[in-house]
């Protein structure tokens, strides 16, 4: 795992008598309140984790990110991986009736149904079918061998549910803006009676606020734990005394870029856009951002993903950056000279978040220097260019690849590395859907619809005696290891 850290404070700060309560956990999530929703299939970080806490899948995270048993007690892969097998545990749903592979079955073809669309969606066409066999067993089908599968079904969208109601470990009650969490009996989670159970547990409540007020809140020791901040927030959490907790960071695999929204004017011509990729100096773009052990790069897949048997340099590595900058003006400045009616000018939308502005002002001089006016598009404006900021699901090609899937209507794209990645779902071997992948990856990059940037930035506060936390490579904390006292 990358280890990051931010060099210009120290993360790990004493208490100065902000008590922590024994019998409840108070997590905020960085959002708004409408983030707190288990419904639907395009949840905000907020409504991930309730989903996970409150619909288990057949297999979930534990707090390191590694799959674990939920629903399904055990299960085997076939010699050729292309068969899973799940046998589910002995239990009930909410509603009383025997939780088998037959109603299991339908509750994953309705989530199956609803994350069509998505990028989840496109990620699950690796399934070529699903099987209630006898009892409480479920055989899934692949189309190819995809060794992160496990990791793939234990994202809190494919958690199971029966008339809206999933089978923990946890319930949720609301009150008010706030979603109260208690864990629910040994029973219920498949395990045996036991008495006192609840001495071995507290009570969670979350809630969603803007990045400033959870901060405000961590700080008045109104919330023990900060969740879900990214880059263009991480200014919060490096002002103020912040004397009553530790700043966490997650060396997360995902996207952090920028994503070309059409093809018009300047942006008509690939060897244009990749020159507005070109003009960006990775290496001086975050560093008001104060990151330690944070890496640029040019590639849409991280080298260091596991297992990754295609690895690639870096592009334009023939070239110093003086050089690639001088290439990328001199293709603006050919193109003004035959477009002198129109402006070299381009738009970017970002969120409204503190570390915006900060990011912004870097954009503007590097498009400056190569010839480029770059304005910021105001609140439900279509800009020309979006920031791309989202955690990978699963450690393999395909997730990078299929973000910029055609079908998903999100900017340019490449329907040649869109095919690449449909020959890989059914290639013959692994040898063979590696070498597919890795030619996706350069169509894409052809295309230039996306200019990478470098991994995603996660950050958490965490104030002492919160247990049950642990940075991870998916930025997914569970709530429920965080409700158990410690022994």
């Amino acid at each position: 795992m990358r280890i990051l850290s931010i060099s210009a404070m120290l993360v790990s700060l004493a208490s100065c008598g902000n008590s922590f309560d024994d019998d409840v956990t108070r997590v905020a999530f960085i959002g708004t309140s409408d983030d707190i929703a288990t419904n639907g299939v395009r949840l905000a970080p907020a409504g991930q984790h309730l989903r996970s806490a409150t619909a288990e899948g057949l297999v979930a995270l534990n707090a390191i990110g590694e799959v674990v048993p939920a629903l399904a007690e055990r299960w085997i892969v076939t010699e050729d991986g292309l068969s899973y097998i799940f046998r589910l545990r002995n239990s009930k749903w909410e509603d009383g009736t025997a939780i088998t592979s037959q109603n299991a079955l339908q509750s994953i073809e309705q989530n199956l149904a609803q994350l069509q669309g998505t990028s989840l969606g496109v990620d699950l066409e690796i399934i070529s079918d699903i099987r209630a066999m006898t009892g409480r067993v479920i055989e899934f089908r692949l189309k190819s061998p995809m060794p992160q599968f496990l990791q793939l079904i234990a994202q809190p969208e494919l958690g199971l549910r029966r008339g809206g109601v999933g089978k923990g470990p946890m319930i949720a009650e609301r009150e008010d803006d706030t979603i109260i969490l208690s864990v629910l009996p040994p029973e219920q989670r498949g395990q045996s009676t036991q008495e006192d159970w609840q001495d071995d547990f507290r009570q969670i409540r979350i809630f969603s606020l803007p990045a400033q007020a959870a901060a405000d809140r961590f700080e008045a020791g109104e919330a023990d734990a900060v969740f879900s901040g990214n880059l263009l927030n991480l200014p919060v959490a490096e002002t103020g005394p912040l004397s009553s907790g530790t700043l966490r960071l997650d060396g997360v695999f995902g996207l952090f870029g920028l994503r070309f929204t059409n093809s018009n004017g300047l942006l008509d011509d690939a060897p244009l856009r990749e020159a507005v990729a070109m003009g960006i100096d990775r290496t001086t773009l975050l560093q008001a951002f104060n990151l330690g052990g944070w890496s640029p790069t040019t590639r849409i897949v991280p080298a260091e993903l596991p297992n990754n048997p295609v690895v690639p340099t870096e592009r334009w590595t023939d070239m110093t950056f003086e050089e690639r900058r001088a290439e990328a003006k001199r293709r603006v400045i050919a193109w003004r000279a035959q477009n002198l009616s129109v402006e070299a000018q381009l738009s970017l939308s970002l969120p409204d978040s503190p570390g915006s502005d900060i990011l912004f002002s870097e954009l503007v001089s590097d498009f400056d220097d190569i010839g480029i006016l770059l304005e910021r598009a105001e609140a439900g404006q279509r800009a020309d260019i979006v920031l791309v900021d989202t955690l990978a699901r699963y450690a393999d090609k395909r997730w990078f690849l299929n973000q910029f899937n055609c079908a998903l209507e999100r900017g340019l794209c490449s329907p040649e590395a869109d095919a690449l990645v449909l020959d890989a779902i059914s290639a013959a071997n692994p040898a063979t859907t590696a070498q597919l992948l890795a030619e996706a990856e350069e169509e894409l990059l052809a295309s230039q619809a996306y200019i990478p940037i470098g991994a995603p930035v996660r950050w958490s506060l965490i104030r002492g005696g919160v247990d049950g936390f642990a940075e991870n490579s998916w930025g997914l904390h569970p709530l429920f290891p965080m409700a158990s006292r410690p022994n």
